[in-house]
């Protein structure tokens, strides 16, 4: 009897504690908010959302960051880009100028007027009086001084006579000091006479600032330029065809089987290059002047004084043409909107 009575009583206690556990679970249900549709959009849930996308953004952003630089690298300079200041910080040259090569309008310039050592740029001036001077058949002699010119030197030998053709290519490719020299001396009779000339033809096509000394620039003492000058005597040098087809060459056999190869790396690194000038010397380090062309524009662009001259020619250029297209854009845009306003 006893024995059936504590059953009784297990049984009872089960059947409570299992009410109990029934009547705690349900009210835990009862209790628990239920979101509706509208509650989905609830601003509770939008922040745990953000959160959460911030958490992928920040797992993910660096290969948007590169593919960003990436994009950056291959495009030329944008709108938001086209900052004189930056590009300034950009250069390693002293002084540099970009000009319309038709209009003269500067696009852009830093030190245009600093007068220092041209170096063999100032070649462009030996060039050009020598095509007018000379006819290509002209027989030059070169005299002891002409031969002992340091390089660049096409290594021309003293009293042996050449045609003034290939010396004329000699010194506009292959920036050829003896060159230079011998073609002074038979023009001018000398080579300090010559630079007379040099100076006169300077003025002539607008350079007030320039003053030649050497016929090869190579330092000396008083000689001078500026790239705006630089800028301005290639101009005119390339209005003329012949100058121009000559300058253009990427490299020419002379009549006596020689190679000339023009020093030039523009040509055949950077679209659109016409033509154009190297120069250097310890004194003015990295020179240059050359004219670029793309989609009927043509620019100018001239350096002095640089250290990493091919860098600041490539940013030089690709920052006039896309100033050249941000000013033309501008204008256009003006011109319809005075049309427009005439209209009413």
């Amino acid at each position: 009897m006893k024995n059936t009575f504590s059953q009784i009583f297990k049984v009872v206690i089960l059947c409570f504690c299992g009410l109990a556990i029934t009547v705690l679970s349900a009210h835990a249900l009862t209790s628990r908010p239920v979101l509706s549709e509208k509650s989905k959009f609830s601003p509770n849930v939008k922040i745990k959302k953000q959160t959460s996308d911030r958490s992928f953004r920040r797992h993910t952003s660096p290969i948007s960051t590169v593919s960003k630089k990436k994009s950056a690298t291959k495009s030329s300079y944008t709108v938001a880009s086209l900052s004189p200041s930056r590009l300034r910080r950009k250069l390693s040259s002293r002084s540099a100028i970009i000009m319309d090569a038709q209009s003269g309008r500067v696009l852009y310039s830093h030190e245009p007027d600093r007068l220092a050592q041209p170096a063999s740029t100032i070649k462009i001036l030996t060039g050009l009086i020598a095509m007018k001077s000379l006819r290509d058949s002209s027989k030059v002699s070169v005299s002891r001084k002409a031969a002992k010119m340091p390089r660049s030197k096409i290594y021309l030998r003293k009293n042996k006579t050449y045609k003034a053709n290939d010396l004329i290519n000699a010194v506009l490719l292959s920036s050829a000091n003896d060159a230079s020299v011998a073609l002074a001396e038979q023009i001018a009779g000398s080579e300090h006479v010559f630079t007379k000339l040099m100076n006169r033809k300077a003025r002539e096509l607008g350079a007030t600032s320039t003053i030649c000394k050497t016929a090869t620039g190579l330092t000396v003492r008083g000689q001078r330029s500026s790239v705006r000058d630089l800028a301005v005597i290639f101009n005119g040098a390339m209005n003329d065809p012949e100058f121009a087809k000559r300058i253009g060459r990427v490299r020419t056999k002379t009549s006596y089987g020689k190679t000339l190869s023009n020093h030039n790396k523009a040509l055949w690194r950077i679209r659109g290059a016409k033509g154009g000038k190297t120069g250097y010397t310890y004194a003015a380090r990295q020179t240059y002047v050359g004219r670029f062309s793309r989609n009927g524009v043509d620019l100018t662009v001239a350096i002095m004084g640089s250290e990493t001259m091919w860098d600041d020619i490539a940013r030089l250029v690709e920052f006039g043409f896309a100033r050249n297209a941000q000013i033309m854009a501008a204008k256009s845009k003006q011109k319809k909107s005075t049309t427009v306003v005439s209209l009413y």
